[in-house]
């Protein structure tokens, strides 16, 4: 069976698989066995690079762009490893702006924030159809060198591929249980923040009608990158940091 790994950005026990939403059923789904683990904490094993079939980071709270992070460090070696060893990966919000980091590009501050659904066009619709996906995010980051640009708005750059990985800006695995993770993940100062610039109650009400829509267009993102998996594999490579 392939395997997977899921590097998530959160300690506390259970909550990667709450972290990795409708990620983890999508893999499943398209036969790999999934782990769950995080660099974030003292201590925090990873699976071996040389093991994995397949390496996906998701999205966290931080800045790509912050390398006073005490854990950062840690992950990007960690993925250098997963790029040197030939592992495609899949990388969504900081995770896609990780990876764009780890393959040449840059990350800093979008032009403005992204909150709630927001609808994408599509330079490969047989990879990523057009569709509406959920942003929560700060950041942005710059194609990497050798990248293919496969979704953009008037914010930033949304999706690339690079060889057999992607990364996108978006939130495929978003769910109403992650989403109350995240709010409880902020704290009251935290939530009041983002309720003060953001209509969040609406996007929680929103995202309760379209929870299933939403689950189906994950499961159709990591079909269709998967399909392409055995095919891309050959041409997985990146560029030092």
């Amino acid at each position: 069976m392939s395997r997977a790994f899921v590097l998530v950005h959160t300690t506390a026990p259970g909550d990667g698989v709450r972290n990795a939403g409708t990620i983890v059923p999508a893999l499943a789904e398209q036969g790999f066995a999934v782990t769950i683990g995080s660099l974030v904490g003292d201590g925090a094993s990873v699976p071996a690079p040389e093991g994995l079939d397949l390496l996906v980071v998701m999205g966290s709270a931080e800045s790509v762009a912050d390398d006073a992070l005490p854990w950062l460090a840690r992950e990007l070696s960690y993925l250098h490893r997963v790029l040197d060893a030939g592992v495609p990966v899949l990388g969504i919000c900081f995770g896609g702006q990780l990876l764009a980091r780890a393959l040449g590009g840059t990350v800093g501050r979008a032009v403005r924030s992204e909150r709630g659904f927001v609808a994408l066009g599509s330079a490969d619709p047989d990879l990523l159809p057009p569709g509406t996906w959920i942003e929560f995010h700060d950041d942005a980051f710059t194609l990497p060198p050798g990248a293919v640009e496969i979704a953009r708005n008037e914010v930033c750059v949304q999706a690339f591929t690079h060889g057999a990985h992607l990364g996108v800006q978006f939130h495929p695995e978003i769910t109403p249980d992650v989403l109350a993770q995240w709010i409880e993940s902020w704290g009251e100062r935290g939530r009041a923040a983002v309720e003060a610039e953001f209509d969040l109650d609406g996007l929680v009400a929103e995202l309760d009608g379209r929870a299933a829509a939403s689950a189906a267009a994950c499961r159709d993102l990591v079909a269709r990158f998967c399909a392409r998996l055995p095919h891309a594999r050959r041409a997985v490579g990146r560029t030092a940091d």
